[in-house]
């Protein structure tokens, strides 16, 4: 982006991704960052932690930044949007974007029409509350951007690169599809290790996190590094009698984790038919053992 460093970014919002955000502008900026949100008080927290400053009202913060960032819950980003909308246009700001995974650019639309850039910028990972490891995790990390034009997307894509990202452009209407993937890997699994963990509970074991530790992490670099390949257990070899004992040991002892199981092992099972690494007189089998009573 042509003029950078920054004379002065602005951030919409103070909880973790705005801290998070604020910080890594800090080193790129001729001034520090505003920062602006509905609490006054949470707001000024939230500054001082990052060496950020206090806009004392949203009009501010549009009128001095260069660059905004809106770092909000998604419910509330309509809200924002239309607030903005109703202030004078500010002739420096250079680019508007905001950080949902679910959203597109085209949320942003009243503010492009009245002549800003807009993107779509959000970090593929997971805000903790620690503000300067998580500008460490973002040098690294992929950002999905979608642009409201070819120059709001190159915009984007040259603040990714800033902070030390990667940016992947995602189409706007395929932004929830993108979105449901990382939920899928990232939310559901937790629900899974908390769903193993209880099976464990019940097999006697005190500390399941530490039995499943080494396995799981194994597993995730496995199938990140092979994909669908570095799949193993008893569904590859075709062990309906293997699984036939979980499902029956599942009913009997650990009835609640039984759906998700069934669930898991019949998405597994779909993958390996497509694959066609079992055979298929194996599959039949397993399809007959998994299916939902």
């Amino acid at each position: 982006m042509t003029g950078i460093p920054f004379q002065q970014p602005g951030v919409i919002g103070a909880g973790r991704v705005a801290q998070a955000l604020a910080l890594a502008f800090v080193p790129h900026s001729t001034l520090p960052p505003l920062m602006w949100g509905r609490s006054l008080d949470r707001t000024t927290s939230a500054a001082t932690r990052v060496g950020a400053v206090t806009a004392s009202a949203i009009d501010r913060l549009m009128a001095e930044c260069d660059i905004v960032a809106i770092a909000v819950a998604d419910d509330a980003l309509g809200d924002v949007v239309n607030a903005l909308v109703a202030l004078p246009a500010a002739s420096r700001t250079r680019l508007i974007f905001h950080v949902s995974g679910r959203s597109g650019a085209a949320v942003l639309e009243p503010l492009r029409r009245g002549s800003a850039r807009t993107a779509a910028i959000h970090p593929a990972m997971t805000f903790t509350g620690d503000p300067a490891g998580e500008v460490q995790r973002m040098a690294g990390a992929h950002f999905a951007v979608t642009g409201s034009s070819a120059d709001a997307t190159k915009h984007a894509q040259q603040i990714v690169a800033l902070i030390g990202g990667f940016a992947v452009e995602i189409a706007e209407e395929r932004r929830p599809l993108y979105h449901a993937a990382l939920c899928h890997a990232s939310n559901h699994l937790v629900t899974l290790i908390a769903g193993a963990s209880r099976i464990l509970e019940d097999a006697g074991v005190e500390d399941p996190a530490a039995l499943l530790g080494p396995l799981v992490r194994a597993a995730l670099e496995n199938s990140l590094a092979m994909g669908f390949a570095g799949l193993s257990g008893p569904l590859l070899r075709g062990d309906a009698r293997t699984i036939g004992e979980h499902l029956n040991m599942l009913a009997a002892q650990s009835p609640d984790t039984l759906p998700a199981y069934r669930a898991m092992a019949r998405a597994t099972l779909a993958e390996l038919k497509r694959g066609e690494t079992t055979p298929s007189t194996r599959l039949t089998a397993l399809d007959s053992l998994l299916a939902v009573p």
